[in-house]
């Protein structure tokens, strides 16, 4: 059979045949890998450095990629995040050879491929829209990079099972892609990214189009493969969640440029800008005064903040403090009223309208919250010194 000639059937056709390292097919079948390395790999076995170093990307009079750089190393899983028009998606077609930077340059090892064809590439990509072959079964999908590779029908046929054994569809190889479901089809879809046992792994928001439930079992799947075999893996996605769950590294992304690029318990507890402290999680801006270097007044109380916190900054701030920061407890003439409240699981998001007309969420055990229904009066208290300080908004 040959495929269809769609744009993403040839887009996935490109990648499905990317050239392995060297130009010269690995022999065996795929193989588990050992730990030690970033994303659970060994240095033999893991895959290799990706360096964007800065990348430049105008469409028209958008700036799309402003001097974007990035070190990944062997074996290590990235998170590209940002919100839609930053940038992230055109940075991954730059990588994997679909787009070409204004200027700049792609090294994977350390060789510059900024000028090879997609095809050339060392890549297995997984796309949001599957972009598998219609007019094939599963395991002709998987088995196609093989195939024009000129692997031997058997060795390709048992390479193929392999990797749909991985993935959990032995009994869908004789399935075409309508007879599966939207979480089936994108597993044969990561199947055959891996087929070539790529030395770099590109993920385009490969879950976005799913249900929640199947999204949360792809997210632990692929992150199981990814440790599993030591792919260096670029992952761009638009869900805080998935970047932060399956990340070694979250790069936030803001107008063609990193804003913050750090482990996912860094970036959330110690964003270094507003636009991350904001974008990544639920954070509340309170409104407060600089009494000191290191002391702020806010919710009628002085608090004392981090070193460094305040550097740049006097009078008026907004402190920037996440739900589980504040505390709560229900209280006659106290300084908020509750708007709302968010069951959650073992714990409640409680809507709070404080004076001045500010409103911010509060995280409480579920089980104490009985008391905060709309309209009960709270005492809304700040405990924590770790608050990030910003200037306020005019």
């Amino acid at each position: 059979m040959t495929p269809d000639t769609t744009t993403g059937d040839k887009t996935a056709g490109a990648v499905a045949g990317g050239a392995t390292r060297g130009g010269v097919l690995k022999g065996g079948g795929i193989k588990g890998r050992g730990s030690g390395r970033p994303g659970g790999a060994d240095r033999d076995s893991a895959g290799l450095s990706l360096t964007l170093r800065g990348l430049y990307r105008t469409f028209g009079t958008t700036r799309a990629l402003d001097g974007l750089s990035l070190d990944i190393q062997p074996g290590e899983f990235v998170a590209l995040l940002g919100p839609s028009g930053c940038g992230k998606t055109t940075a991954l077609r730059i990588v994997a050879g679909f787009e070409t930077a204004d200027s700049g340059s792609v090294l994977v090892d350390g060789s510059d491929i900024s000028a090879m064809p997609a095809a050339k590439r060392d890549m297995g990509m997984v796309f949001q829209s599957y972009s598998l072959f219609p007019n094939m079964p599963a395991i002709d999908n998987v088995a196609f990079g093989l195939r024009l590779r000129k692997l031997r029908g058997p060795d390709r046929h048992r390479r193929a099972l392999e990797l749909l054994d991985m993935v959990g569809l032995t009994d869908q190889a004789r399935q075409y892609p309508h007879q599966l479901s939207g979480g089936q089809q994108q597993r044969v879809a990561l199947a055959r990214a891996l087929a070539i046992e790529p030395q770099v792994l590109l993920l385009d928001e490969p879950l976005s189009a799913l249900d929640a439930k199947v999204r949360l079992q792809l997210r632990e799947q692929i992150k199981g493969l990814q440790q599993r075999l030591g792919i260096t893996t670029l992952f761009v996605t638009h869900d805080q969640e998935e970047a932060l769950s399956m990340a070694d590294r979250v790069g936030v992304m803001r107008s063609g440029k990193f804003e913050q690029v750090d482990v996912p318990d860094q970036l959330y507890a110690n964003p270094r800008t507003a636009f991350v402290a904001e974008f990544v999680g639920t954070m509340n801006r309170l409104p407060g005064t600089l009494t000191s270097a290191r002391d702020v007044a806010v919710l009628d109380s002085v608090l004392t903040v981090r070193a460094g916190a305040a550097d740049g900054l006097a009078g008026d701030v907004d402190v920037l403090v996440r739900p589980e920061g504040l505390r709560i407890k229900a209280q006659p003439g106290g300084n908020g009223i509750v708007t709302d409240r968010a069951f959650l699981g073992s714990v409640s998001r409680i809507g709070v309208r404080l004076c001045g007309a500010v409103a911010v969420k509060v995280d409480h055990p579920s089980a104490h919250a009985g008391d905060f229904t709309p309209g009960a009066s709270v005492q809304v208290s700040l405990p924590a010194e770790d608050a990030v300080l910003v200037a306020a908004r005019p």
